[in-house]
């Protein structure tokens, strides 16, 4: 059927996720640091996402599309409701570290993370926290191996994490955009003694290169019985 449907100009999109929150049907989420329609029937084409959006890239455009499925959106509505996390995990957010959170086990440890998502590939490429900020870019492993992970190396940073062998991607594109975007300090890259793990340090050298921008950035590297090595 010919229907009334939102259009996403790539090209404009920063990918801040402002949309996919104004977007109540979940029609919209974020792929590879860029807002996508995902499913055309979940779309109602009444577009509160258009205000939402601070750079324009969504818009209006009559054509063929599938019909808004109301019954599908609702289903999907309660099935969200009843995740053990109550929202997806790729909603960017700052975190307060105003109080200490004690856990409900011996250690009272606080937690140093200072924004969510944290993966490179969940992580939009433009956020209000990356603005001024010294990132950390680490290998997922190493604050598993590394005990004193969150003092030493979360702490007064905004942590992106990934694991290039696993992953099987190139990061450097993200990591391209998001230096390239925001008013980054510095970067610290944190990564393990396994060759693997170059990929890491490798994406960060050639993002910093490409984003045009000279940052003072910094290489640790962890051993695999948790020891700084470098």
């Amino acid at each position: 059927m010919i229907r009334r449907i939102i259009k996403i100009e790539e090209e404009k999109c920063t990918g801040c996720g402002i949309c996919a929150d104004a977007c109540h049907e979940g029609a919209i989420g974020i792929v590879d640091g860029k807002a996508k329609l995902l499913r055309e029937d979940y779309c109602d084409g009444l577009g509160d996402c258009l205000p939402a959006c601070p750079t324009g890239a969504i818009t209006f455009e009559e054509r063929e599309a599938l019909a808004y499925d109301e019954e599908a959106v609702n289903a999907a509505k309660e099935k969200k409701e009843k995740l053990p996390c109550g929202c997806p995990g790729s909603n960017a957010k700052a975190l307060k570290r105003d109080t200490v959170c004690v856990a409900p086990v011996s250690s009272s440890v606080e937690s140093r993370l200072n924004q969510w998502p944290v993966q490179i590939k969940l992580a939009p490429v433009n956020a209000a926290y990356f603005h001024g900020a010294d990132l950390l870019v680490a290998a997922d492993c190493t604050a598993y191996a590394y005990g004193n992970f969150h003092h030493d190396f979360i702490k007064n940073k905004i942590t992106l994490i990934g694991c290039p062998k696993l992953d099987m991607v190139d990061y450097a594109e993200k990591l391209t955009q998001i230096i390239a975007n925001n008013e980054i300090k510095s970067v610290t890259v944190v990564r393990m003694e396994v060759p693997c793990c170059g990929g890491i340090e490798h994406a960060v050298k050639q993002a910093l290169m490409d984003s045009g921008k000279f940052i003072p950035w910094s290489v640790v590297v962890i051993s695999t019985d948790g020891k700084v090595l470098e």
